[in-house]
């Protein structure tokens, strides 16, 4: 790892982040909710939109790992310091 540090996002944005997405989440369960529809398809939606979300973390961190891992530096253990 190297002894910089990296890019920080502000507690603003950070804040914007967290309340959009309880925000989404939110209006989207109270839509499953109130639709007129059957038990069973407002379950099946709802496990739909959990997968989405869970596929869209795992996708976000997959792509931040590949970035750090390219902006790295490779380490060799016989190099000077």
């Amino acid at each position: 790892m190297s002894d910089t540090p990296g890019k920080q996002n502000t507690a603003a944005f950070y804040g914007q982040a967290v309340a959009s997405f309880a925000v989404a989440m939110a209006a989207t369960a109270i839509g499953i909710y109130q639709l007129s529809a059957d038990a069973w398809v407002r379950g099946f939606l709802a496990i739909a939109v959990l997968y989405l979300v869970t596929s869209s973390f795992t996708l976000a961190k997959v792509i931040r790992d590949r970035q750090d891992g390219a902006a790295a530096p490779t380490y060799t253990p016989f190099e000077k310091h």
